[in-house]
């Protein structure tokens, strides 16, 4: 297990090498020198598949490669934003304390929604919950999006209502225009509407307060809904297809 802070390693050194470092800055100062850097490790799936990964990225690329003008690819998900202030660090005078409002409700939406990543427009659904109906009723909603399209490709993840029956009922239906594709499981990271709900909490959520559970939702489906489409310019880059592998054996990994 590596040290946590650096009184560990301070006591360490101390008791091994009977060196006393008085204060925190040459001791940091040293573990810079040695190439050291106190950092967040990254939470990586035990069970990653590597090849799994690359044949799933190969296929999506030949996908978009060979993609014809009469046919869409989206990504869906669902995501569930609790109506609460998610407190991060900001910049402000180092003598006055910055506070936030907490709200009191612990009540969440329930979004089931899709993004095209070429033009920035997405569907969101405000739902109940979130299970077969509300994926059949976003897939229609899709498909009415793309009135001319043929062909609209839809990645998701393995969740189970995404396979349950009533779903593969409704795509063998005569005339679906839709066809599901699974990201492997495990593999967030190849799901880039992951990366949308991240910029929805850090424009929504992120030091943020609302009085009430209707000025939340109001807040969070008008960005996902209306601001992300009018302004996919500025935040395409944020939102991306550019995947990577994760291998598990390119890490140390702390037990």
């Amino acid at each position: 297990m590596l040290p946590r802070t650096s009184r560990e390693i301070g006591a360490w050194i101390a008791r091994e090498c009977g060196i006393e470092y008085e204060g925190r800055s040459g001791l940091i100062a040293l573990l810079h020198r040695l190439g050291m850097e106190h950092r967040k490790p990254t939470a990586i799936s035990r069970k990653l598949d590597p090849a799994k990964q690359a044949a799933f990225i190969r296929s999506y690329e030949a996908l978009l490669n060979q993609l014809p003008a009469d046919e869409a690819v989206m990504f869906a998900d669902a995501v569930h934003p609790t109506h609460a202030v998610r407190a991060v660090g900001c910049w402000a005078p180092k003598d006055i304390p910055v506070a936030i409002t907490q709200s009191s409700g612990r009540e969440r939406l329930n979004i089931h929604g899709a993004i095209d990543l070429e033009t920035g427009n997405t569907r969101m659904l405000d739902v109940l919950v979130v299970n077969a109906a509300s994926t059949i009723m976003l897939l229609m909603a899709i498909e009415a999006m793309y009135p001319g399209k043929r062909l609209i490709h839809v990645f998701l993840d393995n969740a189970r209502y995404h396979h349950a029956k009533l779903v593969q009922q409704w795509l063998a239906r005569s005339g679906c225009r839709v066809r599901l594709h699974f990201i492997p499981s495990y593999c967030p990271h190849l799901d880039p509407i992951e990366r949308l709900w991240g910029l929805m909490h850090r424009h929504c959520t992120h030091n943020k307060c609302y009085a009430g559970f209707k000025d939340f939702t109001r807040v969070v489906l008008t960005f996902l809904r209306e601001k992300v489409p009018r302004n996919w310019h500025v935040y395409c880059d944020q939102v991306t297809d550019n995947f990577r592998v994760i291998d598990p054996a390119d890490f140390r990994v702390l037990v």
